[in-house]
């Protein structure tokens, strides 16, 4: 489910079948950060929403988690921590952050949820079939590990 008012409608209605949150982390670089930024964007958004395609009924993807390039490390993980806080008070006990801004490495044990990094590919210079090949690809692999995960946690 999108976080559009007409799949939140239904995941209100169908709340206790939803327990999955997927949260896009997109740095916004600006100057000569902004076309790696807008570039990851891309990525992530397309990824994303292909996950949340494969599980429709069981995730709900959040609006992408948006910072400063710049903007102190500490900060950034605080005000993830709050969004994670609130999505398990909210019933929602598998989070995954997906990103491709790999500074998030650092920081994955600072986060209850799973984060998923994965490097940014040029969609720009791709033909619209090309993309929806390679997405389609990565969203086949990422739920394999979606499912792993679901079991391993759910033990």
């Amino acid at each position: 489910m999108k976080w559009v008012s007409q799949d939140i409608a239904q995941y209100i209605q169908s709340k206790e079948y939803i327990d999955t949150a997927i949260v896009p982390l997109v740095p916004v670089g600006l100057g000569d950060k902004m076309l790696q930024s807008a570039s990851m964007s891309e990525f992530i958004g397309i990824l994303s929403l292909g996950l949340e395609r494969q599980f429709a009924g069981r995730a709900l993807l959040l609006p992408s988690f948006t910072y400063l390039h710049t903007e102190n490390r500490q900060e950034i993980e605080v005000r993830l921590k709050l969004w994670e806080t609130g999505l398990q008070e909210e019933g929602l006990p598998h989070i995954f952050f997906v990103t491709s801004d790999q500074v998030w490495i650092q920081s994955k044990d600072v986060l209850a949820g799973t984060l998923l990094w994965l490097p940014s590919l040029p969609l720009a210079s791709m033909d619209d079939q090309q993309k929806k090949m390679l997405v389609n690809e990565q969203v086949k692999q990422l739920s394999e590990l979606f499912t792993a995960k679901w079991r391993e946690e759910d033990k």
